[in-house]
């Protein structure tokens, strides 16, 4: 982005005084008026010191995305386990409300990593949702829902036991995994895949397939209707990752032992970034399933 500099005047500088009146800080008697001299300036420099930026006091790209990290709100934007993690104060808001109700006992940090992702799979869980750790319209509308119980209340509670997803580190630190996926929409989950097992655990061993070193198993993502030659096709169906993992260990089953290779069939019906985000992780948490059993 091009830097907005003191002196400054237009809409880039309406923005940028929006968001700093948002978090409150006082911009002076003219306000949000497209003007960046004065309190504005002011504003931005104290802005800068409070997250240990360079305080020079020109919106440039680090405060330029310190700001937007610090003024999105919860459902603004759809949140899942990633690499890079999601920040900001809509994580924080999930992740206060989340112990507050019980599912997280570690202070908010507005960082959306494994830990903040398992406390929304359990408050899925028993709350009837698809378990997927994807904080989308229906956790959000449920979380707003129970604002009258969170809201307010400090973290106080342990979290919940239950069916949790086995833990990548156990299962990934003794077999390498390599995805494929050669069609586009197949190669953007197989990316996903592999996202969302390093964002589980950095020390993970897969990759994807060309960046793999003799992996010991293999999963191709192919898309409804196609296949592998010579691999055992699995259907990843809209069931749970249980039945899933079944169904991946079958055909790891009859799979060729000096290949290990496996193709799991996904629908490409929906395309949407959340929609393959869900069944990156839903095969996700089926392989890592099946590699425990």
């Amino acid at each position: 982005m091009k830097p907005i500099l003191p002196g400054g005047r237009g809409p880039a500088v309406e923005d940028v005084q929006r968001r700093l009146h948002v978090l409150g800080y006082d911009l002076g008697p003219t306000g949000v008026d497209g003007v960046f001299l004065g309190m504005t300036h002011e504003a931005v420099v104290a802005f800068q010191r409070a997250h240990e930026l360079s305080e020079d006091g020109v919106v440039g790209e680090e405060t330029w995305a310190a700001l937007v990290d610090a003024t999105f709100t919860l459902g603004d934007r759809v949140l899942y386990l990633r690499l890079p993690h999601f920040h900001g104060r809509d994580v924080e808001a999930l992740q206060e409300a989340l112990g507050a109700l019980g599912f997280m006992s570690s202070a908010p940090d507005a960082i959306f990593g494994p830990r903040t992702e398992r406390a929304v799979r359990e408050f899925q869980r028993n709350t009837g949702q698809a378990v997927d750790g994807i904080v989308g319209t229906e956790t959000v509308r449920l979380i707003d829902h129970l604002r009258h119980v969170w809201e307010g209340r400090s973290a106080s509670l342990h979290p919940r036991s239950g069916a949790a997803l086995p833990d990548p580190a156990a299962v990934l630190a003794r077999t390498s995994l390599a995805i494929a996926g050669d069609d586009p929409v197949a190669h953007d989950i197989a990316t996903r895949i592999v996202n969302v097992a390093l964002a589980s655990e950095p020390e993970a061993r897969v990759a994807l397939s060309e960046d793999a070193d003799g992996a010991e198993v293999t999963v191709h993502v192919v898309m409804n209707g196609e296949s592998v030659a010579g691999v055992p096709v699995v259907s990843a169906g809209d069931d749970d990752a249980d039945a899933l993992a079944g169904r991946i260990i079958t055909a790891l089953a009859t799979a060729d032992p000096d290949r290990r290779t496996i193709a799991i069939e996904v629908q490409a019906e929906d395309a949407s970034d959340q929609a393959r985000q869900r069944t990156a992780v839903r095969v996700f948490d089926a392989i890592c399933r099946a590699l425990v059993r």
